[in-house]
């Protein structure tokens, strides 16, 4: 019984009061520190597109599975019901106090960028976006071991990227950062330029910072000599013509979600 009352009434009562007179004792005195909640509205599920919040549970699920065996850390699914970025926004900042971290997952762009900073304006905790930053993260470093390997500077470097959401539009600004000398941007609708007219305000600030000779025409269209070709759209989209049709021992970075652009044995053909 002296346990129950530790744990719960009236020993508790200390607890909650201490974090009451300052609530950044929350961190330390309860499971906030080390939670992080997986937000998701299953709208841009893996490569099987808007399938729901129920659908998207697995996937949330299997998250929170590397966060634990990775990391350590506690990660909870939070599927919401709602396409609606400002009511995601709003459930969020609602729920932000029982968590050290918001990790936002398979969000469809354009409303991913807008969660996102509105959540990193009004939290004081990390609001990470897995699908842009991770992905964007991952997609440079084996771009750059790929240079090392191969005794390539990255900024003589010509670069495809086909898929233009969350995931490409992160990958797209990592890489200009990082110096890449060359990088197109395809979308459903071919190569994204400048003055194409059917962009969104993301798609205009990619169009403004890339393709500078504003290429135009589908993917198999821009790869003509191109170094390296970083796909996030859709599966089967490349074939071994379109590889040898590319540069000189080309980096291809086949990442579409769960099924690639095209196949290491396609490749080889």
């Amino acid at each position: 019984m002296h346990d129950l009352s530790m744990a719960y009434t009236p020993g508790v009562a200390r607890i909650c009061m201490a974090i009451h007179d300052d609530p950044r004792r929350a961190h330390d005195l309860t499971i906030k520190k080390n939670t992080v909640a997986i937000v998701s509205d299953g709208s841009a599920v893996l490569g099987l597109g808007d399938i729901g919040p129920e659908a998207a549970m697995p996937v949330m699920e299997g998250k929170a599975l590397l966060f634990k065996e990775f990391a350590g850390v506690d990660a909870f699914p939070v599927c919401i019901n709602t396409s609606s970025s400002e009511e995601i926004i709003e459930t969020v900042i609602r729920l932000a106090p029982t968590f050290g971290g918001i990790n936002l997952e398979d969000i469809k762009a354009p409303g991913a960028f807008e969660v996102e900073q509105a959540l990193k304006e009004a939290l004081d905790i990390p609001v990470f976006h897995d699908d842009q930053h991770g992905t964007a993260v991952v997609t440079l470093a084996a771009l750059w071991n790929s240079l090392k390997l191969t005794g390539r500077d990255i900024a003589d470097l010509s670069v495809v990227i086909s898929g233009v959401g969350a995931a490409g539009m992160a990958v797209g600004r990592i890489l200009i950062d990082a110096g890449v000398g060359e990088i197109v941007g395809v979308d459903s609708v071919g190569a994204v330029y400048g003055g194409r007219g059917d962009l969104n305000e993301s798609k205009e600030w990619f169009a403004a910072n890339t393709n500078p000779d504003r290429k135009m025409g589908t993917v198999h269209d821009v790869l003509h000599g191109v170094d390296a070709f970083i796909g996030l759209s859709a599966p089967d989209l490349l074939t071994a013509a379109d590889l040898r049709n590319m540069g000189p021992e080309p980096l291809v970075f086949a990442m579409a979600n769960p099924n690639p652009e095209i196949r290491p044995e396609e490749a080889d053909g």
